[in-house]
């Protein structure tokens, strides 16, 4: 259990606040803890040492990452290995996420107990500087602080207007309260439902839904209609950035067919990801365009695969008509009795389809426009000129050291602009302890 403490009253500022207590957050507080450096870490979501993507409780959920992969100490490679091993678990075994979450929880605890970091409760309304940072809570509070750490995680979705007339049958948020009730009063009722997004998210909930046993049929639908894809054993065949196409978006697509044929389509998107940074840093903005509106889709179910024993899963609701995959788009909602009605158009097809659902789940995923966030926090910073977009407008602008103004450094999706590659635990490992060492450098 993380212990809760109030605000630090003494008179100097704390060295470092970092907003957001998820993996990233968590990681780089740890970080600077091994460095001496007092930290505030703000977080007043209830899930700080966890967050969003760990914090579920539901033992079908699993890592999409072999646990050799997913330490959270950079140079300690087998950190985690070590501790799934403890609970039966094997190095290249997938473990359970509350699992991973507990694991973050106890490195956020010894910082904790180390006396450099101190867990706020808090949201963040807002920062400014004058000289220190000054972070404004939502109970009126003020933290000060030598250095500030945006580890905000990935923003909410956004709302969908062709689902407006869903009303209260629209579940926003597929990990809350409203989702979990609503899975059960589908388990119970074996109503159908429709979820929107085909990607991550909408796997976790046909997971939660097959764990209850629903009997019922979910439609998912996503423009594409694109799902994960399974990992699987391959033997490595790595490359070196030297013999890859650099800067052309057209020649690396056509050297990964071509590598995907000799040895096997997982081993060689594998073999880009040590390069997964320079070579979206040589692409220029015309050409990342392009990958984010025509490639991603493919990359993404590709290059982020899910457990066999969750593909199986999702295979198997499939072959039972208890899930459909839809490549299209909604054209309209509208309220219906115990449920809402909603058209359909299928990707080809010349006349729209309608279906009534009990209910509908967003799991379109992140938000991934700055121009278009919620959050006070970053609208105080581009507002105030402190920090401004990238040119994708997917995050905010960062230097190679992750710096996104003057003594602020951002983490995680809101670098993506800079590194693309940098949502998963090996990456914001790595990214943590190098943010951590600059501001040590920075601050002493």
């Amino acid at each position: 259990m993380i212990r809760r403490r109030g605000l630090n009253t003494k008179s100097e500022p704390f060295d470092v606040a970092v907003v957001g207590g998820g993996a990233s957050g968590t990681i780089v507080a740890a970080q600077l803890a091994r460095k001496g450096l007092g930290c505030a870490l703000i977080d007043g979501s209830g899930l700080v040492g966890r967050g969003i993507a760990y914090s579920t409780t539901e033992p079908v959920h699993l890592l999409n990452v072999r646990a050799e992969g997913m330490s959270a100490w950079a140079g300690e490679p087998d950190h985690f290995a070590r501790r799934f091993g403890e609970e039966g678990g094997e190095p290249r075994g997938f473990a359970e996420r509350r699992l991973f979450g507990r694991y973050l929880g106890d490195i956020l605890e010894e910082a904790l107990e180390s006396g450099k970091v101190t867990h706020l409760s808090s949201t963040v309304n807002g920062a400014s500087r004058d000289g220190a940072w000054r972070v404004r809570l939502d109970n009126g509070d003020v933290v000060e602080a030598r250095a500030l750490v945006l580890a905000s995680g990935n923003q909410q979705p956004e709302s969908l207007r062709a689902l407006a007339g869903a009303g209260d049958r629209l579940i926003a948020n597929p990990w809350g309260a409203d989702a979990r009730a609503a899975v059960a009063d589908l388990a119970q009722t074996g109503g159908a439902a429709l979820i929107v997004g085909t990607g991550l998210t909408m796997v976790d909930l046909a997971l939660s839904l097959d764990a209850v046993g629903y009997r019922g049929h979910a439609v998912a639908i996503s423009r594409r209609g694109q799902i994960p894809r399974s990992h699987a054993d391959f033997d490595p065949a790595p490359v070196e950035l030297e013999g890859l196409p650099q800067g052309n978006l057209r020649a690396l697509w056509r050297w990964l067919r071509k590598r995907s044929a000799q040895v096997g389509w997982r081993a060689a998107v594998d073999s880009l990801r040590p390069h997964s940074h320079p070579l979206w840093q040589k692409l220029d903005l015309d050409q990342q365009k392009r990958f984010m509106r025509h490639a991603r889709p493919w990359w993404d179910v590709h290059r982020h695969r899910i457990a066999p024993q969750v593909a199986a899963t999702v295979a198997g609701m499939i072959a039972d008509d208890r899930l459909e995959v839809m490549a299209g788009r909604i054209v309209a909602s509208e309220p219906a009795e115990d449920g809402v009605c909603v058209t359909l158009r299928r990707r080809g097809a010349s006349e729209p389809r309608q279906i009534q659902v009990a209910y509908v789940f967003n799991c379109t995923g992140p938000l991934h426009s700055m121009s278009r966030t919620q959050s006070p926090l970053l609208l105080s910073l581009i507002d105030a000129g402190e920090a401004r977009p990238d040119a994708l407008d997917i995050g905010f602008e960062v230097d190679e050291h992750s710096r996104a103004g003057e003594r602020l450094w951002a983490l995680g999706p809101l670098s993506k602009g800079r590194y693309w590659e940098i949502i998963a635990v090996p990456d914001i490992r790595d990214q943590a302890a190098a943010v951590a060492e600059d501001i040590a450098k920075e601050l002493a």
